[in-house]
């Protein structure tokens, strides 16, 4: 590398123009804070391409002189640095001269600055460079790679580029940083190249493999996606090929085929028909004989009905005379037997007060049994009076009364009697037993009257329940619970629709023992969880529905006739009694009947004696009556079912002519039509192709589709498909997906050839890592020799841990380079561990670095330290000053002038710098201290 031998600054920051001598190993730049030091270094830094230091640059510089132009120029040694060898440091850039002239040209641009560089032959001045033409001028990039042919490699720029107090970095530097460091510096770039273009090719080749990769598979996915179009459109293809067919041909085949075959069975069928009313005819006859026979049996069942009615007639009238002969015979003798009985007691005035006292008794308790009977038959005549023109049973006094009540104050309601009507009247009795106690339960149409309806009710002293919760009867309840034989017209409370469907219908209790539960016999035994009884409420009580009226009719009709009945027995014993009253009161009086027996003596014997041969004689007669009255109501009977079969004949007889005219006219018309659509059907069946007529086309159809109706559903079910469905219908994917067939066979052979191609690459860069690795083994050993030599001359032992280099690039990045420094025999201590005092570190960075610039082949180099003493005491200044002196490097230092003198006791060239003064454009020229050669001393 090459050494500076003097700097020339013209306008830049506030120097005017001053030239500085830089022809020594030690160049040390001394002044106050703020007086140039830095300003100085950044120069340097400009002119070799590199970045200013705190974030500073040319632009700021260039900008303080305000001028249009800044220049820095520097004339380097080009000699070879060592004697066995000729090379010169910008031997590169053809210049072979002792001498070279490096220049940095700051333009003003606009309202930007530029800065271009040259190099040139010899020491030539600035004066002289201003005529250089700009194609002769150089870039920044360009200048860059210029000065790392001559030895400053963008890792020591990275070094020279160190801030203001930080020279102690470098041992900052991890172990791994340091190796790739070292080996920035000493390898051979042709080395690092080749490898660096190996790995980057095989890279690029693994990048263009799986490029080709994500392409083929993506090649791969659309022709998978083409495959997935091309079946959807054969798909497609199918069931229009389908529909068609089945439009075109299979529907009108089958059609035609089932209707042909329809046809000839409805044939056979009009045969049939036409033979069975044969059949009919022949029972046409037959039916009309039994018509004759049916009328001379009604035309003697009439003749022996007139017989046997002569027969009643006489017989009811022999018996009416028989009954007429003995009542007076009978009257006398019962007439006789009273007198009798007052015979016996009429001697005796006591007996007969006794008789007459009883006679009148009895008399007054049948007159008080009529009155009683009478009143009873009144109350009822006045129901059934009550019931006319009624629909329904009217509820009790106080229930019309609390639900006129409840009308006048605005309460919407009704009764459960109102409401319900009973379908069956099997079950009558069952359902007006278990609603007896519901019947007149009020429903409030509002929940929201319940309070004001309650309160009325307990007013009223309202015995029956006000319900507000209600609801509908289900519409198809438990067929065989009693709730399904009930009809609801309103709402009904919820509990009673629970517990009706709850109760069981059954036949008899016998079943409703095995049945279990709760439920009910058509005779009212119900039985629920407490137990069973009967819960028969008598007709005449009955409530729901019209069909109540008509029993409360019946039973009050009933019970008017028994005691219409009972009344008349009360009347004939009470004329019994009156006579036998009247008669004992005439023998009261005098009268005996003693005397009246005596003298009707002949009379009553007479009548005694014919007595029982008169009742033998009506008992008689009215046998013969009964005989002859059952013998007419069967002959009645007879007659009845002689005019029944009669009409019965007549009705089958007429029956069968009218059925027989309907046949044969309705066979007719069928007949017509069936010929009709025969020979449509035949036309239809020649206008089709013979081959898809053919019988085995035909059992292909039915095999594949069934019948003609299945054929129509999957023709619609296949129209509807191709409607709705998501289909292909370009028939342009079949070419495109023969050509993705061909991209993707030509995509996978590049991708072999890739494959090829990066296997071959991976056995280069193979070949280029192994020379690599030597070539970093090599120089991992020259660094180590450097800074352990280094060591020597500073009096630090200095030992490296050489890296272990496998043959693969994680190895290679994951290869460190550990150094240890052991001060004093104090112990080792490593690069960046804390352990090392200000005045160590600083020698640790100066080992590390200056091991970098270290050529047993090329000497040279040199390094910016900004304030390498800054921190330090005066023995560690010393030993840094002592290194220095000893290495073969060019140092440019910085330092203020309040450091101890020591700092200056290393340095060939000094130079001072001093702040600009106030109101001064340019700042005060820099001082030049120099040492003379101890020959020149002496």
């Amino acid at each position: 590398m090459f050494h500076l031998q003097s700097l020339e600054l013209l306008h830049w920051d506030y120097c005017q123009r001053l030239t500085l001598p830089l022809d020594g190993s030690i160049i040390t730049v001394a002044g106050p804070n703020g007086s140039g030091k830095t300003t100085l270094l950044d120069a340097m830094r400009t002119l070799l391409g590199l970045d200013c230091s705190g974030g500073r640059n040319y632009k700021t510089y260039a900008r303080h002189a305000n001028a249009d132009s800044a220049w820095l120029r520097a004339t380097v040694d080009n000699r070879p640095r060592n004697r066995q060898s000729s090379n010169r440091p910008f031997a590169r850039c053809l210049l072979y001269s002792d001498v070279v002239t490096l220049v940095c040209r700051i333009d003003r641009n606009g309202g930007d600055w530029v800065r271009r560089y040259l190099m040139v032959e010899g020491d030539v001045s600035i004066e002289q460079l201003i005529e250089r033409q700009d194609k002769d001028w150089l870039g920044i990039d360009n200048w860059r790679k210029r000065l790392e042919g001559a030895g400053l490699s963008r890792a020591i720029a990275k070094v020279l580029a160190l801030e203001q107090g930080q020279t102690d970095r470098l041992c900052e530097y991890s172990p791994k940083e340091l190796l790739k460091l070292v080996f920035d510096v000493f390898g051979d770039q042709d080395v690092l190249d080749r490898y660096d273009e190996a790995r980057n090719h095989q890279r690029q080749l693994t990048q263009e493999v799986e490029a080709a990769e994500r392409e083929l598979s993506h090649g791969k996915a659309q022709r998978a996606e083409l495959e997935i179009r091309v079946n959807s459109y054969r798909q497609y293809e199918l069931k229009c090929q389908e529909r068609e067919t089945l439009a075109t041909e299979v529907v009108p085949v089958l059609s035609s085929h089932e209707t042909r075959r329809v046809l000839a069975s409805k044939l056979r069928e009009l045969h049939r028909q036409r033979l069975q009313s044969q059949e009919d005819r022949r029972q046409h006859a037959q039916v009309k004989a039994e018509l004759l026979q049916r009328l001379q049996d009604q035309t003697d069942a009439a003749t022996r009905v007139e017989e046997l009615e002569a027969q009643v007639r006489t017989a009811r009238r022999l018996q009416e005379e028989a009954r007429d002969a003995e009542r007076p015979v009978e009257a006398l003798v019962k007439r006789a037997d009273e007198l009798q009985g007052l015979a016996v007691v009429e001697g005796d005035a006591d007996k007969l007060t006794t008789r007459i006292a009883e006679l009148s008794e009895h008399k007054q308790k049948l007159a008080t049994q009529w009155q009683r009977l009478k009143d009873q038959r009144d109350d009822a005549q006045r129901a059934y009076d009550a019931l006319k023109g009624q629909r329904q049973a009217p509820p009790p006094p106080e229930v019309a009364r609390f639900t006129r009540t409840l009308t006048e104050a605005g309460i919407a309601h009704h009764l459960i009697a109102d409401i319900i009507e009973i379908s069956d009247e099997k079950w009558r009795a069952a359902a007006e037993g278990v609603l007896r106690g519901s019947r007149w339960v009020v429903v409030l149409a509002k929940p929201s009257h319940e309070a004001q309806a309650m309160a009325l009710a307990e007013k009223e002293r309202f015995r029956h329940y006000i319900v507000a919760d209600a609801e509908d009867a289900p519409a198809q309840p438990d067929p065989d619970s009693l709730l399904a034989v009930l009809k609801f017209s309103a709402a009904a409370p919820r509990w009673l629709l629970r517990q009706l469907a709850n109760i069981r219908r059954v036949a008899s209790t016998e079943a409703g023992v095995k049945l279990g539960g709760e439920w009910i016999t058509p005779e009212a035994y119900h039985r629920d969880n407490r137990g069973g009884r009967s819960v028969w409420v008598d007709p005449g009580q009955h409530q729901f529905g019209a069909a109540a009226i008509a029993g409360r009719r019946q039973s009050i009709e009933a019970r008017l006739a028994q005691l219409d009945e009972e009344m008349t027995r009360l009347v004939r014993d009470q004329a019994f009694f009156d006579r036998q009253l009247q008669d004992a009161r005439q023998a009261a009086k005098g009268f005996t009947a003693a005397a009246e027996l005596a003298e009707r003596a002949a009379e009553f014997h007479e009548a005694r004696e014919q007595l029982p041969t008169l009742k033998q004689a009506r008992v008689q007669a009215g046998e013969r009556w009964q005989q002859a009255e059952a013998l007419l109501k069967h002959a009645v009977v007879a007659q009845t079912n002689a005019q029944h079969a009669y009409k019965q004949a007549q009705e089958r007889l007429a029956h069968l002519e009218s059925r027989s005219a309907q046949h044969d006219r309705d066979w007719q018309i069928r007949f017509d039509d069936l010929m009709a659509q025969a020979l449509m059907s035949r036309e239809v069946k020649l206008q089709l192709p013979r081959r898809w007529r053919e019988p085995a086309r035909i059992t292909e159809m039915q095999a594949k589709y069934g019948n003609v109706t299945q054929a129509r559903l999957r023709a619609e079910a296949v129209d509807r498909e191709l409607n709705e469905g998501q289909w292909e219908t370009d028939p342009t994917v079949l070419e495109q997906l023969t050509l993705m067939n061909a991209n993707v066979l030509r995509q996978e052979d590049e991708l072999n050839q890739r494959k090829a191609s990066n296997a071959a690459a991976a056995i280069a860069v193979d070949n280029a890592r192994a020379r690599y690795t030597d070539v970093l083994k090599v120089t991992v050993r020259r660094y180590r020799k450097n800074i352990i030599e280094l060591g020597h001359l500073a009096g630090v032992e200095v030992n490296a841990e050489l890296p272990h280099l496998d043959g693969d690039d994680i190895g290679l990045r994951q290869a460190e380079l550990k150094v240890h420094f052991n001060f004093d025999g104090k112990g080792s201590i490593g690069l960046n561990d804390g352990e090392a005092s200000g005045g160590q570190q600083v020698i640790k960075s100066l080992i590390l670095l200056v091991g970098l610039m270290k050529d047993d082949e090329s000497t040279g180099g040199f390094v910016f330290i900004d304030e390498p003493f800054a921190h330090l005491d005066v023995r560690n200044i010393q030993l840094v000053g002592h290194f220095l002196r000893s290495t073969r490097a060019q140092y440019v230092l910085t330092t203020p002038i309040t450091h101890n003198v020591e700092v200056f006791e290393p340095a060939d060239v000094t130079l001072v710098t001093a702040k600009k003064p106030k109101g001064a454009r340019w700042a005060p020229p820099i001082g030049v201290l120099q040492r003379r050669p101890p020959a020149e001393v002496l």
